[in-house]
């Protein structure tokens, strides 16, 4: 056994804060790493000790794996946690690890090569049978041949970058007339984002579902699957709200996906948490995505319905300790959701929002936890990732997790920002969403730019309101004459205007 006594988290905000709980639940020792725009985030305070490794910006700061290797060295730390996002799917970091003599919490570099390029992952998963999208099962560069292959899968095909991740390097091509210049705008955007161009060519699954399985590998080959993660509610191909388990899928559909779930990590030797997604069809065909050789930002869920610690469960891995369960003995119980609050307009296309968290109180009651790593007057930083919070709720059924969740929103009191609770509100009361007769395309299809604009009001209330807002400002009683109820509101305090709905 590799005994940890000291764990780095090299992450920040909420996952950081996440994995250093767990952490210090096991008896470890925590050690956090910050930028000097993090210097007072809670992450920080929370650990035993912390050690600034440089600038704001991430790659002078989160991804010197030089740097963060010499803070271990100086600390005496035994092992490190990369969370997820930064250095958690960097082969050479991860080598980097090992190397120095530490261990690294997560599947080996070899299986992160694997199944960090698209193609190579397709290759891996072949001998065991996984269903794949119809493509190319390698990287395409030629033009000319890309179109006759794009015509023999059949229109519309969606072309992907090799080395992509979260939507960049993808681009869905609807007719021949369109395929050249859309296949070198990906090549153009993989080869800007991943330094790699290497395209390839899928049918693209028109409606489909987002699922996800969990695995958990240990070092004795034994894998087993976690359940699935619904995922389809999604921006820029990135997820927003997650529920575990799916409202679509049968007990024998699980089953299958599962397996497969576990041959894809059985392809690799997969050790440790690790997440295979898939797309489900509007016939409940499903075809492998990807693997992420990581922690994922919904594990939550997982965690809530079948009551393990993911993070516990890494740790224990890392130190060579064999599962401790089998496929046999994990159940469902009960149903999660989770809801990703960004700092974000959602009636401006989601576009990122900074500032001050003005007011920050988190809901709370039965069925509830939030993972953050903020506290009201804190800054929103625009150096990172927009997400302040996850919000997760858990019921006995889907209908009292969503009861929760509607519940714990209206709690959670956030201003001075954006964010997208007012969209988590909007989708889970949305008949489509509350059916389970959704996929991919919700916000297509459901989500109008003014869906979160306040109703105006009819004539008679718009009236009163005007009444009432010229008595309040000129502090007159009923029947004063000093102000018209028609003239606009030019004075009083803000705090009048905002409670009568005056802009």
């Amino acid at each position: 056994m590799k005994k940890i006594t000291k764990l780095l988290v090299a992450n920040r905000g909420e996952i950081a804060l996440r994995v250093l709980r767990s952490a210090k639940e096991m008896g470890l020792q925590t050690v956090a790493i910050y930028s000097e725009a993090d210097r007072n985030a809670l992450h920080v305070r929370y650990a035993d000790e912390a050690v600034c490794v440089g600038p704001p910006a991430s790659k002078d700061s989160y991804l010197r794996g030089d740097k963060i290797l010499e803070v271990c060295k100086q600390l005496g730390v035994d092992a490190i946690h990369p969370g997820y996002g930064f250095l958690s799917e960097n082969a050479e970091f991860a080598r980097m690890v090992t190397e120095a003599g530490l261990i690294f919490v997560g599947p080996s570099p070899e299986a992160m090569n694997v199944m960090g390029d698209k193609l190579s992952a397709k290759q891996a998963v072949k001998a065991y049978n996984i269903p794949l999208v119809p493509g190319t099962d390698e990287a395409i560069s030629d033009v000319e041949e890309a179109k006759r292959i794009a015509a023999t899968v059949g229109f519309p095909i969606l072309i992907k970058a090799s080395a992509g991740g979260g939507g960049k390097g993808m681009r869905i091509v609807n007719s021949a007339e369109d395929f050249e210049e859309q296949m070198q705008l990906a090549i153009n955007e993989a080869t800007s984002a991943f330094g790699d161009g290497s395209v390839f060519i899928e049918k693209f699954v028109t409606g489909p579902r987002h699922i996800e399985i969990q695995v958990l590998g240990d070092e004795h080959g034994n894998i087993v699957h976690l359940f699935e993660r619904e995922c389809s509610i999604q921006r820029r191909h990135q997820k927003v709200i997650e529920e575990a388990p799916s409202s679509v899928l049968t007990p024998e559909l699980r089953a299958e996906m599962g397996r497969c779930a576990v041959d894809v990590a059985r392809a690799c030797d997969y050790t440790g948490a690790g997440t295979v997604e898939f797309l489900l069809d509007d016939q409940h065909n499903f075809y492998f995505l990807e693997m992420n050789t990581r922690l994922q930002v919904e594990h939550p869920v997982t965690e809530q319905i079948t009551g393990l610690d993911l993070v516990k469960e890494q740790i224990k891995v890392a130190q060579g300790l064999p599962l401790a369960f089998s496929q046999e003995d994990l159940t469902i119980t009960g149903h999660a959701l989770e809801l990703r609050v960004y700092a974000e307009d959602p009636q401006n296309n989601f576009l990122p929002d900074i500032g001050t968290l003005t007011t920050y109180v988190r809901p709370q009651g039965p069925g509830v936890r939030v993972d953050d790593g903020f506290e009201q007057g804190m800054e929103i930083p625009i150096y990172y990732d927009p997400m302040i919070a996850k919000l997760v709720t858990f019921g006995a059924t889907r209908e009292e997790a969503i009861a929760r969740m509607l519940r714990a929103i209206e709690e959670y009191q956030i201003t001075g920002i954006e964010t997208t609770l007012g969209f988590g509100r909007y989708v889970l009361q949305h008949p489509a969403f509350v059916s389970g007769n959704f996929d991919t395309n919700f916000i297509r299809d459901h989500f109008p730019a003014d869906a979160l604009k306040p109703a105006a009001p009819d004539e008679a209330t718009a009236k009163l309101a005007a009444v009432l807002t010229a008595m309040l400002l000129t502090d007159k009683k009923p029947g004063a004459t000093a102000a018209s109820a028609d003239a606009p509101a030019a004075t009083g305090s803000a705090w009048k205007r905002n409670r009568l709905g005056v802009r």
